[in-house]
């Protein structure tokens, strides 16, 4: 399980995105679509059209870093931003998305629980 500190930024792209884009894809979307600087320090999270693959995109200050999961069934509830861009999520919101949480319920989706 990833854990993140409560100061870190944490920016979610609304829109899907080819998740066959890596580092500099991931990169160019944070900058061009995000309108953001991946250089900030802050967490970039994309997903894919069925919403079973994430990736997350970290510049660490020495690298960039990408982390990916892939769902094995179910999908991951995405929600909505007010501009249709991007979301601005709390670490603590990213964990739940993360751990199979549907943020809107606030209880865990039927086909996560163990």
């Amino acid at each position: 399980m990833l854990s993140f500190p409560t100061a870190l930024k944490i920016y979610l792209a609304v829109e899907p995105v080819d998740m066959r884009n890596q580092y500099n894809g991931l990169w160019a979307l944070a900058e061009q679509k995000l309108q953001e600087n991946p250089r900030s320090g802050a967490v970039f999270v994309f997903t894919n059209k069925d919403r079973n693959r994430l990736k997350l995109l970290y510049w660490d200050g020495t690298g960039v870093w990408v982390f990916a999961k892939r769902l094995e069934k179910g999908r991951l509830t995405w929600p909505v931003g007010s501009d249709r861009t991007k979301l601005t999520l709390a670490p603590e919101a990213l964990t739940m998305l993360i751990a199979g949480i549907d943020l809107k319920q606030g209880s865990l989706k039927a086909w996560y629980e163990r």
